[in-house]
């Protein structure tokens, strides 16, 4: 998980270096690259691109929640400090907390009250929302990247031994790259060679930080990693500190404190438990 917080950082940071690229072009860009990179993983493990007949809707649910996260996600990259975007955006664990208890019936704990309390006054001082509500926009569709993302990782978690790991990264980047290929039809612009990399650059490290991401959800249950996800901030800050000269401004640090607080509660009193023995 912590290789996965890093690559997705790095990503974050690419993709802001691409420039005025619009946000749906680098995410087409991304996408394409993690699904080539998806195929030659399926291929070299002889795996089935498509899955199993049975785990195929679960897939599309998953691949769809997680095309809306990553295009809400890039917009807020685009348009707010690196380090506040991905805060925003890994507040997911709390979303996945409450669609677990939607879904699969999952009991929310005390523990998990007091810490989506604290989340949520975590994202106010990192959002700092105003009158002028059009100031808030880029801040609120990146928090809703995380509403997605907690959705999505509800079905990873409840594939987890079900389908392979490269299969359900598939679907993902398949859909990713159909959906915002599309997207970009009437307004593609040419990226120049500089973009061009880090554009690739930014799906090669999104693609590591996918596959770590799922193995780490695979393999151990969702309440003992999600804590580890919030060492992408440090990774963030520090990409925007050294790269972008960034420095987010004291309510922002606070909401992070607030926010990580609540993932460490989770951590430290949550249910040890999988999702995937459970029926969406």
């Amino acid at each position: 998980m912590l290789f996965s917080s890093f690559s997705f950082a790095a990503m974050g940071a690419f993709v802001k270096l691409g420039g005025e690229i619009p946000s749906f072009e680098k995410a087409f860009f991304r996408n394409l690259v993690s699904l080539f990179i998806a195929i030659f993983m399926i291929k070299k493990t002889k795996q089935k691109c498509f899955g199993k007949k049975e785990t195929r809707i679960y897939l599309w649910g998953r691949g769809i929640l997680g095309t809306l996260g990553v295009l809400a996600y890039f917009y807020g990259i685009d348009r707010l400090l690196l380090a506040d975007s991905g805060m925003l955006n890994k507040v997911n664990p709390f979303f996945v907390i409450v669609f677990a208890a939607i879904f699969l019936k999952d009991k929310i704990t005390k523990y998990q009250m007091y810490s989506l309390f604290m989340a949520t006054l975590g994202v106010i001082l990192i959002i700092k929302p105003s009158f002028a509500f059009q100031d808030s926009i880029p801040a609120i569709i990146c928090l809703m990247s995380a509403v997605f993302a907690g959705m999505a990782y509800v079905f990873v978690s409840y594939l987890g031994d079900k389908e392979n790991a490269y299969v359900i990264v598939f679907y993902f980047s398949f859909i990713s790259t159909l959906v915002s290929g599309i997207l970009i039809i009437h307004n593609f612009i040419m990226p120049n060679f500089k973009q061009l990399i880090f554009l690739i650059l930014a799906g090669i490290t999104a693609a590591l930080g996918q596959f770590a991401l799922t193995y780490a959800y695979k393999y151990a249950p969702a309440g003992e990693v999600s804590i580890y996800n919030y060492s992408n901030v440090i990774f963030s800050s520090l990409l925007g500190v050294l790269i972008f000269s960034e420095i987010p401004d004291l309510l922002s640090f606070i909401g992070y404190g607030f926010i990580i607080i609540a993932g460490y509660l989770i951590f430290r009193f949550g249910k040890d438990k999988q999702f995937s023995n459970k029926t969406l």
